[in-house]
């Protein structure tokens, strides 16, 4: 006997490992996304996303008080102060090295007194106290840059959100593109399952000639590579008038997306129980009828399960919107290619890249988690009897 009632095979654990493998391999980097989008460029640069709950040490650059600020002590001119509170640094840190200048940042120790010769001497303390002296006014407009190595407790902002969503800069927003990105979306998930309910009803209930051509026909475009159809299919759009904008990048997803449709729906309806479609035929219902008013209703998982699969198509693509929409204004651009181009210009700000691909995410993982408990149901339906 290979199994024993009450136990659980070999090939059911190494299924149930298998699966929170992949669970852990797609939720680590989706957590690390999320919260490197509120850490700050030297946090990131400093450390790793898993340590943004414990307090690290980074080199930060603080100024002094401005020369304005100085007060005379006998023959001394001074300015003090603490440059956490100067710089704008909401909760204080522990100095553990610090300098004058950004070739030697931990030349001093906390407590130790710099001289740098006509500017005078100044002595910065673990906790970011510090006193500038010097024997002669202080001259100039700013403060002194002070370099400092501190253990800061963990910090976290919306600052890069109000960045990358609100500045309304043209390199660095992902607004414009965030409603490009559903412009082109929203209907091009509508329009092929609209299409796709119809001729899934027609190839399921309805009898006609050449219909099991049909069916072999839309099994064979499943298997077509996009990439084939993407230039014959441009040059058609631009023959036709149509050229580049949103209703050709429209019907060039709804035709790449309709043998799946199709597919799906119509190995679905034809798993509907035959009697009630039969009952509804003896009283005297039309097939448009019975489409809307029966298998419609009874077939939202499969609906649910394709407009899954289609919105987190279109909304992740880029070669589609390169080739049917992007111009060279870039005022259609989607999110995808704005990544792209952050990528080329704010390719060290891991900040803004982090921020702007959770966003990019965001709304797939909102539809996904909504309708998820359809997905299974809809991809199943028609394999078994």
């Amino acid at each position: 006997m290979s199994s024993i009632a009450g136990t659980k095979s070999g090939l059911t654990w190494a299924v149930h490992i298998s699966v929170v493998a992949l669970v852990l391999l797609w939720l680590f980097p989706t957590v690390g996304l999320f919260v490197s989008s509120f850490r700050t460029a030297d946090q990131i640069s400093s450390s790793g996303w898993w340590d943004a709950l414990f307090p690290q040490e980074q080199n930060l650059v603080m100024r002094t008080a401005d020369p304005d600020t100085q007060r005379q002590e006998g023959a001394q001119f001074v300015i003090d102060g603490n440059l956490f509170e100067i710089n704008g640094e909401n909760t204080a840190g522990t100095i553990s090295a610090w300098g004058t200048s950004s070739r030697a940042i931990s030349e001093y120790k906390p407590g130790d007194t710099a001289d740098m010769g006509d500017d005078g001497r100044i002595t910065v303390q673990a906790n970011g106290d510090y006193v500038w002296q010097n024997d002669v006014e202080f001259q100039g407009r700013r403060g002194e840059r002070v370099f400092v190595t501190a253990k800061a407790p963990p910090k976290f902002t919306l600052a890069n959100y109000e960045r990358v969503l609100f500045s309304g800069s043209t390199t660095d927003s992902m607004a414009t593109a965030f409603f490009n990105t559903l412009t082109v979306t929203i209907p091009a998930t509508v329009i092929p399952i609209v299409i796709a309910a119809f001729a899934a009803y027609a190839l399921a209930w309805m009898r006609f000639p050449g219909r099991a051509l049909l069916i072999a026909a839309v099994v064979a475009l499943l298997v077509v590579p996009l990439q084939l159809a993407l230039i014959p299919l441009l040059r058609l759009h631009n023959e036709i008038g149509i050229g580049k904008g949103y209703l050709g990048v429209w019907l060039a997803h709804t035709g790449f997306g309709l043998p799946l449709a199709v597919y799906l729906l119509r190995n679905y309806m034809v798993g509907l129980p035959r009697d009630i479609i039969e009952c509804a035929k003896v009283d005297g219902a039309t097939d448009f009828q019975i489409f809307t008013r029966i298998v419609l209703p009874l077939s939202f998982p499969a609906l649910a399960s394709f407009a899954i699969f289609q919105f987190l198509w279109t909304w992740n693509d880029l070669l589609v919107a390169l080739v049917f929409l992007i111009d060279a204004t870039g005022e259609t651009t989607v999110m995808t290619r704005q990544i792209v181009e952050l990528l080329g210009t704010r390719g060290g700000n891991w900040e803004i890249l982090a921020t702007a691909a959770f966003v990019s995410i965001a709304v797939p993982l909102v539809v996904f988690f909504a309708m998820q408990r359809y997905l299974v149901r809809g991809l199943l339906a028609g394999s078994v009897k």
